[in-house]
């Protein structure tokens, strides 16, 4: 039964991919994160990531975004691992949803957001969610960042984080990927950034999922899933506590 409910999953989503295609052609854009409203004619979302041209678009636009849906828009929602098509109605605000729109390469946001959207995948809650927890670390960068690494003078940090650090130095290199998601905070408006846009001196936070037994060595090759500058409201403790 398992194996058929898979190949049915398979088959609606060749079905709505082909679909996809038809409506347009062009570089996939996928945008993750929790919808706000969603109707006939629009969607919108708070990004919270997304495949590498997405997050690129988003350089220095909020966080919180407005797509357009048209007749060549596939709503699918899953269900253990299986998707069922149906209509914006069906979706409900803070759903964890996948959305996918086709347009040219290097185009501007705003074209990606005047294209119609070909799928939107809602899964309700998020596919991945934090199953591992979470090692904090809050530091200072020296200037823009670059290459997947991010040289962080730690200051504070979780209680988790902090055990990694007996008896190493407070500066440390983390690893970024082309799906993490780098903010800036400007009071409690975070608008998408590029880690080259960093400045010295700036207070950044670097969020990272990892077994609990791992290794500062482990943890630091694992790609931060959020990385804040300037980030309002997190609860760390001091390296010097």
């Amino acid at each position: 039964m398992t194996k058929l409910l898979t190949l049915i999953g398979i088959a609606a989503l060749c079905v709505a991919a082909s679909a996809t295609a038809a409506a347009g052609k062009g570089r996939p854009y996928v945008f993750r994160g929790e919808l706000s409203s969603v109707n006939s004619t629009q969607l919108s979302m708070k990004v919270e990531g997304g495949n590498h041209a997405a997050l690129r678009v988003l350089l220095g636009q909020s966080q919180d975004q407005n797509f357009t849906v048209g007749d060549g828009t596939e709503f699918l929602l899953w269900t253990k691992g299986v998707p069922k098509v149906v209509t914006p109605a069906d979706l409900k605000p803070g759903d964890w949803i996948q959305v996918t729109v086709r347009a040219k390469g290097g185009a501007s946001l705003a074209d990606v957001e005047s294209h119609q959207i070909g799928i939107v995948g809602d899964h309700v809650t998020e596919p991945n969610p934090p199953t591992q927890p979470l090692f904090l670390y809050v530091g200072t960068v020296a200037g823009p960042q670059s290459g997947g690494h991010i040289a962080l003078h730690v200051t504070a940090g979780n209680v988790r984080a902090l055990r990694t650090l007996v008896g190493q130095s407070a500066d440390q290199t983390f690893t970024y990927g082309d799906e993490t998601i780098f903010l800036l905070w400007q009071g409690k408006v975070p608008t998408v950034i590029d880690p080259s846009q960093l400045k010295a001196g700036d207070r950044i936070t670097v969020r990272i999922r990892a077994p609990f037994h791992s290794s500062l060595s482990q943890i630091e090759s694992t790609a931060a899933r959020h990385v804040g500058d300037h980030e309002p409201g997190v609860a760390a403790v001091s390296t010097t506590s």
